[in-house]
């Protein structure tokens, strides 16, 4: 497979961009999913910069992989900035969070939720399998809170993510979740409806199909385009886990 949905691009000496326009996965390298080892090798590859764009259009995934993603963005020296091109769900919305700016458009969405995954086994099985979920969404609910300061209480969040949540770039900003809501551009899904199967609440918007947004990037259209294509065809193939501890 020669593309991959994700790629970065050094467009100035000093600055480059990113693309998560993928499920967040140990798997896939960056063709079929965003891993924390095949992120790591990219972006150690751009070298001094002093400013990373970072644009999100992704359903989410795997939890630990994406807390090592966020965590690799946070530490980073670059200015990072985010900016939320269609969706950013679940384990996805928490790399965002690791932003040092984190700009949404109108149509846009931010989706957050409580950890879920799949388990079997006795009744102790169960009970530690629901006490590490309980663990995970504590370690979650901090990077919401860290960069919502004063805007948003744990007591609102906590009901937010247990009603699985999905936030337009307003209400966003309003809880101190995104710093800025830009201007208003055609705004697309990219991902393929059958891997919004487990989430409870998905709007309609974020099933339909069409061409992607078009952020100021240094791209050009065409392969802009190339990159949403081949995101769309194979997101149609993944079987996926969304939401949990495997995937979150």
């Amino acid at each position: 497979m020669s593309n991959k949905f994700w790629e970065f691009k050094n467009q100035a000496n000093d600055e480059a961009d990113l693309y998560l326009y993928q499920e967040i996965a140990s798997w896939g390298g960056g063709y079929t999913a965003h891993s924390a080892k095949s992120f790591k090798s990219e972006l150690d590859a751009l070298g001094d910069i002093s400013i990373l764009n970072v644009y999100f259009n992704s359903p989410g995934g795997d939890v630990y992989e994406g807390i090592a993603i966020g965590n690799m963005l946070k530490r980073h020296k670059a200015y990072v900035k985010g900016h939320v091109d269609g969706l950013a769900a679940s384990i996805t919305s928490v790399i965002a969070m690791n932003c040092d700016e984190l700009i949404m458009l109108p149509g846009t969405m931010l989706m957050i939720h409580n950890a879920w995954m799949y388990t079997a086994g006795n009744s102790k099985d169960l009970r530690e399998a629901a006490d590490m979920l309980d663990k995970v969404d504590t370690s979650i609910r901090q990077s919401y809170l860290t960069k919502a300061g004063d805007k948003l209480s744990e007591d609102d969040l906590i009901t937010l993510m247990e009603a699985e949540t999905w936030l337009t770039a307003q209400e966003a900003f309003d809880y101190g979740l995104c710093d800025v809501v830009g201007e208003a551009k055609q705004i697309a899904a990219c991902v393929n409806s059958d891997l919004f199967a487990k989430y409870r609440n998905v709007p309609a918007a974020m099933t339909q199909k069409e061409e992607p947004p078009t952020p100021e990037n240094g791209l050009t259209e065409e392969k802009r385009n190339e990159i949403a294509k081949n995101a769309s065809l194979e997101l149609q193939n993944l079987q996926s886990y969304l939401g949990g501890i495997i995937n979150g």
